[in-house]
């Protein structure tokens, strides 16, 4: 397990990659973020061939040929399916060098921190078989932390809330290490699986992966709502016909189905916090809670539920903002002054 402090001489030149259940991201030292894709592939069934990775295959999904099927390789954070994730991450680490000079093929790479030796080995084989010479594992939380912009020789504990589409992870750093980390693996998924199955049951109405998607980022709100007859048209196919129908929702009607996710969420925060010294909590109280990843841009901030705990949350950003983290890699390739080391 690597320190933050030990990280720079790795990165130079070199890239860092957020190998995620949703979406694949990858930067790259003096050029940023150079790929941000969906994490999925699109195969032909007839001969297991992939067809189209990342964004093409996500554009094809619910709507794929008659023998084309759109599959994500990566299940809670960790390896599925080994052959198609190692092409899939190959794809995508060609696609990243494409217009850069000189940069080594080595990486640092996340993990979940509750990841299995088995779990771990598979991402390990699956990077050095998709090219990268040198492969570096890290724990999400302390990458997290990295982007979020706290040092390593910060003696003060900061908490990270890591919000993936398929896993949760907290992580409590201080001094360029993990006081105490837990991981869960749900995430913001959970709430697309939520609305599917409650217009399915209550409404009649079958909805693929892009419509729950539109709702949970557009239309659903992770507090209660001022407007909870606030209402969409949601289009799909009739359980019980087959047919092409419609079906108008509230925001009202989706309001407690999604908030019984984000209080599973605040309750793994909770129950984290309850578990740390004195000191360090007295840190989080301070400091309150940086929030992290895909599921912590939903409408209503899931700080909100850790307000609630008593927790005094300073914005739940960065220390560069009041937004969320965007990524948990997003900046760990970035020149550190020389205070930062």
């Amino acid at each position: 397990m690597l320190k933050i402090s030990s990280l720079k001489k790795l990165v130079t030149d070199s890239m860092a990659i957020d190998l995620g259940t949703a979406s694949t991201i990858i930067a790259v030292k003096d050029r940023g973020i150079v790929l941000d894709e969906p994490s999925l592939v699109a195969i032909n069934e007839l001969n297991e061939e992939i067809v189209a990775f990342g964004q093409e295959a996500a554009e094809m999904s619910g709507r794929e040929g008659r023998d084309v099927i759109v599959k994500a390789p990566l299940i809670g954070g960790v390896v599925a399916d080994f052959e198609r994730t190692k092409k899939m991450l190959a794809h995508f680490v060609k696609k990243a060098r494409s217009g850069g000079s000189n940069i080594a093929i080595q990486a640092v790479m996340s993990m979940v921190s509750d990841v299995t030796h088995v779990e771990q080995r598979a991402l390990l084989n699956a990077a050095e078989d998709a090219g990268i010479g040198k492969v570096f594992m890290m724990e999400e939380g302390l990458a997290a932390a990295f982007g979020a912009g706290i040092l390593p020789t910060d003696k003060r504990a900061s908490a990270i809330v890591d919000i993936g589409a398929g896993t949760t992870n907290i992580a409590i750093i201080a001094k360029g290490s993990i006081v105490h980390s837990t991981s869960e693996r749900f995430g913001s998924n959970e709430i697309n699986d939520v609305i599917a199955t409650h217009l399915r049951r209550h409404r009649g109405l079958q909805v693929g992966e892009e419509t729950t998607e539109f709702l949970k980022t557009n239309f659903v709100s992770t507090y209660l709502p001022d407007d909870i007859s606030r209402t969409i048209e949601v289009r799909g196919r009739d359980v019980q016909t087959g047919s092409p129908a419609a079906v108008e929702i509230t925001t009202g009607e989706l309001y407690p189905i999604v908030e019984g996710i984000v209080r599973r969420i605040a309750q793994l925060v909770k129950d984290t916090l309850t578990e740390l010294r004195p000191e360090v909590a007295a840190d989080i109280y301070d400091r309150g809670v940086i929030l992290a990843g895909g599921g912590a841009m939903l409408d209503g901030r899931h700080c909100g539920r850790i307000l609630q705990m008593g927790i005094c949350d300073r914005g739940g950003g960065s220390r560069d903002g009041d937004k969320p983290v965007r990524s948990t890699r997003c900046r760990i390739c970035k020149d550190r002054s020389p205070k930062d080391n």
